[in-house]
């Protein structure tokens, strides 16, 4: 994790990317939230205030602190078995301790969500982006599972909000299944305005060129640490 320096009062949108090792869609979501503290400048660039970076860092460090001594629970939904095998050969070498349950099933995945009450739930990239948007929506409308931080796809938080119309477009001449209910709660925010989902890189450029030879799925730990944060906010 890059350190920041005494000279350095703000940083940009980037360069706070880069600190807390997140995607820049991240670091825009944690500012709106409230989570670091930005302005812009005449030019429309953001700048992220040093010390909330340092604040940041120090709530992360304390939640590790927290969970050193219990196992955080997490349920990853997947599409075929297989797309596990990756993310969790890569928790073993992680800090924070972490008990994954698998699903290969949709509702299989709902209905272990409400039984094991996880501290995340992390869904497979692979997922269609129908089948997502019906689990976020059965997962954020349900009493017992509500509150509990979902972690996505980046590119499926870009791509959310034309995927019922793809759907549609794909069942020319056949009756639609996805109600229209779910299109309205896409566009009032059902994702980009949920501030337990929150977004992992699965599909980066630019990540892959820094990552090297190293598993995409090292880089997860600081955004499961994240969830558990913004679950106990």
């Amino acid at each position: 994790m890059k350190a920041i320096t005494p000279d350095l009062e703000y940083l940009s949108t980037r360069q706070s990317a880069k600190v807390l090792q997140v995607s820049l869609g991240t670091v825009q979501k944690m500012v709106e939230l409230g989570e670091l503290i930005a302005w812009k400048t005449r030019g429309g660039h953001r700048r992220i205030l040093a010390s909330s970076l340092d604040q940041q860092l120090a709530r992360r460090k304390r939640a590790m602190r927290q969970k050193t001594t219990q196992n955080c629970i997490a349920l990853g939904i997947f599409r075929r078995a297989e797309n596990s095998h990756e993310l969790i050969e890569s928790i073993q070498c992680w800090q924070l301790k972490v008990d994954m349950e698998i699903s290969v099933d949709s509702l299989e995945g709902l209905m272990k969500a409400v039984s094991i009450a996880p501290d995340l739930i992390f869904l497979d990239a692979l997922i269609p982006p129908v089948e997502q948007v019906h689990l976020i929506h059965y997962l954020s409308k349900n009493k017992d599972t509500q509150r509990i931080p979902i972690l996505v796809d980046e590119g499926f938080i870009r791509l959310h909000p034309g995927v019922m119309g793809l759907a549609d477009e794909n069942t020319v001449g056949v009756r639609s299944q996805y109600p229209e209910i779910l299109q309205e709660e896409l566009e009032n925010g059902l994702i980009d305005q949920n501030p337990l989902i929150i977004g992992y890189p699965a599909t980066n450029p630019e990540l892959e060129a820094a990552l090297g030879n190293r598993n995409r799925h090292e880089l997860l730990e600081p955004i499961f640490i994240q969830a558990l944060n913004r679950k106990c906010n």
